[in-house]
């Protein structure tokens, strides 16, 4: 072994990392990124959830108690409603994770030591319900305490709780409908992450440019084989998920096909972008994965976005796959109709239009 062999070579691996900026940059990012982005994302203390009221009372001892929760940091009160109904909907269009229920004789019964409140909870994350299930208990009887006097140690308030759309508070039930979109995700981006770039490496690129096949044509046609390969995974991967773990769709399953379709395209668009902008296929999978690992983070796979400092939770809404997670768990848990899903729906449309459309100009502009 000579050194001045191995100093050749050095200087020769040197030379490739200098004209591979691309790459270089991308290396000395990452790490600063993905420790600034895990420490503050890796959060599952859940704070000011979202409430709905029902106050039915309607007396100035109802309001005490409504700002008893109003004043903790446990949860943040944004909507009051007339009927259980409207909880419900609101509960299925994701706008509110809990509710508290006050019945319309409360302040009489509170005269005669017997007062009842319900509290309601989302039960599809079960870490943001069973925090919820606590804090909510824990204010109740700070508030019976504060109402009976401390010397007796005794509560007036009984309070009633309630899990909707998974009461037994079971992960697999969370877990499983939010892994079967994010392992779509993950092998739909690099399926077509690599077609490109191949294109290049290999030669044929050259081909492509003086054939009269237009950028949209050739995008498309790279992508039509991988949406029918997409679309057949994501139909096993939801038989497997949801057979296998026990875990019933409540909703329409029509939907969450015809959804789950456009969530698939979405990720094959990011991927034919990553492969459009790449120019080898290192690049295209160090692209991949500072895609796919902040999407695991923020999109609410596993940490509540809840939790999260408000710019990373923002920045998760860059993201498909936060809009998807919402949509698959929300058929198949809650039974949500599109009219539920139509915020989140309508994102992840115009991202996946908005995908194919930056990836035909931008490969135009290679091509010119």
């Amino acid at each position: 072994m000579r050194l001045s062999r191995i100093i050749t070579v050095l200087k020769k691996e040197f030379i490739h990392i200098k004209r591979d900026k691309a790459s270089l940059i991308m290396a000395l990012i990452m790490p600063v990124m993905f420790i600034f982005m895990f420490g503050y994302a890796v959060n599952t203390d859940v704070d000011n959830v979202d409430m709905a009221i029902l106050d039915m009372d309607k007396s100035t001892v109802s309001r005490e108690l409504i700002s008893k929760f109003e004043a903790s940091n446990y949860f943040n009160i944004t909507r009051y409603v007339k009927n259980i109904d409207e909880i419900e909907e609101m509960i299925k269009d994701n706008v509110v994770k809990s509710a508290l229920v006050i019945p319309g004789n409360y302040s009489k019964n509170m005269e005669d030591s017997r007062s009842e409140i319900q509290i309601i909870i989302d039960g599809v994350d079960p870490n943001i319900a069973s925090t919820a299930l606590k804090n909510a208990m824990m204010v109740s009887n700070d508030y019976s305490i504060s109402v009976m006097g401390v010397e007796r140690n005794t509560g007036k308030v009984d309070v009633k709780t309630k899990v909707w759309y998974n009461p037994d508070l079971e992960s697999t039930k969370f877990t499983i409908p939010g892994l079967i979109g994010l392992v779509m995700q993950n092998i739909t981006v690099m399926l077509t992450a690599f077609s490109l770039v191949r294109e290049k490496e290999r030669g044929t690129m050259e081909l492509l440019m003086v054939s009269p096949i237009k950028p949209p044509e050739l995008i498309l046609g790279k992508m039509i084989p991988y949406i029918i390969i997409g679309g057949i995974d994501f139909i096993i991967a939801l038989v497997l998920g949801t057979r296998w773990f026990n875990v019933e769709i409540v909703g329409s399953v029509p939907l969450l096909l015809i959804l789950g379709m456009a969530f698939v395209i979405c990720s094959l668009a990011i991927g034919i972008l990553i492969s459009v902008v790449a120019t080898n296929q290192a690049q295209a999978m160090q692209m991949t994965m500072l895609f796919i690992l902040p999407s695991v983070l923020l999109s609410g796979f596993v940490f509540p976005r809840e939790a999260m400092p408000f710019v990373i939770e923002k920045a998760g809404y860059f993201i498909p796959l936060t809009y998807f997670l919402e949509i698959i768990r929300g058929i198949i848990l809650r039974g949500s109709s599109f009219t539920n899903l139509i915020d989140e729906a309508i994102p992840m449309i115009t991202f996946m239009t908005f995908l194919i459309i930056l990836a035909s100009v931008k490969f135009r502009k290679k091509l010119d």
